[in-house]
């Protein structure tokens, strides 16, 4: 816990931060508590700082994208967490982020989006 304390300092933050309307930090927390098991694992593998921090921030724009996308889809704010965050991610990355970013960061976006869907995909295959 300390060290995912001091890799998210901010982390309990993370859900006001993308927060549009008073319903959205719930939701937010939702999505923290799913991804927490993933920070978690990138601890694990100890990478270097600077490669941890590009993780993390990512994983703080796809919560942030989450959030986003509810608001523009009333079918995603129907959906569960897992299921909205699965719908977001794939095999060859994640979603395009708006405002947009470069395609430098995009595609160093889409590299922490495609270590997700493995980490989150592993074991359902039956």
């Amino acid at each position: 816990m300390a060290a995912l304390d001091r890799f998210c300092p901010d982390l309990a933050e993370w859900p006001r931060s993308w927060q549009g309307e008073d319903s959205d930090v719930i939701v937010g927390q939702n999505i923290v508590e799913l991804l927490k098991p993933f920070l978690y694992e990138l601890l694990r593998q100890q990478f270097a700082d600077k490669t941890l921090r590009r993780h993390r921030d990512h994983i703080w724009m796809l919560g942030g994208e989450a959030i986003r996308r509810r608001h523009d889809d009333p079918e995603l704010s129907k959906q569960p967490v897992e299921t909205l965050i699965f719908n977001l991610i794939e095999e060859e990355g994640g979603p395009l982020i708006w405002p947009r970013i470069t395609e430098s960061e995009q595609n160093s976006f889409d590299a922490t989006c495609r270590k997700l869907f493995r980490f989150l995909n592993q074991g359902k295959a039956t």
